[in-house]
């Protein structure tokens, strides 16, 4: 019924994000408002930075989880960063680059809950990097789409981890949960997308 969009990146991202939608068509161009839902993974700045533009453009409905919601309806990060000393005076530096406005979230997602998107798109609670962090696995596709709950370089795909990371325990049980949906393609938000995908082995 339209197009989806999986976070909205920072607050400067929202004009290069509709200018790659605009290109997506092959025979017609598609306009901001072919984008019917933005699902968001959870609230931080570079995820959730553009999502008042990008709402404002193409009048999509936005989903998340309630911890999320909480967050991106204050316009504040869902949990504080593990930080102290010079990284808290640096973060303090660059957070005007992470700002997001608040938006409200229009339908909260609950774990398992099937979505209209490729064949159906199942929410995948995965709480750790952040309180209400959820992925969004498309099984007829085999593809899953992480947020942060993992990471990809080109060694391949790590779990959440360090400052960021809201409860490691947590994190991990959310990267082993994941390896048992049986995806092949993991397309994280930050890092190449992973192809054959083997999942990193965590602590219990």
């Amino acid at each position: 019924d339209g197009l989806t969009l999986i976070d909205a990146g920072l607050s400067g991202d929202a004009k290069r994000i509709l200018k790659y939608i605009a290109g997506l068509g092959a025979e017609i161009r598609h306009k901001p408002g072919d984008v019917r839902r933005i699902l968001i993974t959870h609230a931080d700045g570079d995820h959730v930075g553009g999502l008042a533009a990008l709402k404002q453009a193409t009048g999509a409905r936005v989903y998340a989880h309630a911890a999320e919601a909480k967050a991106i309806e204050a316009g504040i990060a869902s949990r504080p960063l593990k930080v102290s000393g010079l990284l808290k005076w640096v973060m303090g530096l660059t957070a005007p680059l992470f700002k997001a406005a608040p938006v409200h979230v229009d339908e909260f997602v609950t774990d398992g809950q099937i979505l209209p998107v490729l064949g159906g798109l199942r929410v995948v609670e995965t709480i750790g990097h952040t309180p209400g962090h959820v992925s969004y696995f498309a099984p007829s596709a085999h593809i899953l789409f992480v947020g942060d709950s993992m990471v990809a370089d080109k060694s391949g795909l790590h779990g959440s981890r360090g400052m960021n990371t809201w409860d490691q325990e947590k994190a991990n049980g959310a990267v082993r949960k994941q390896a048992a949906l049986g995806a092949q393609v993991v397309c994280s938000g930050h890092g190449p997308v992973v192809r054959d995908a083997t999942f990193p082995q965590v602590e219990a």
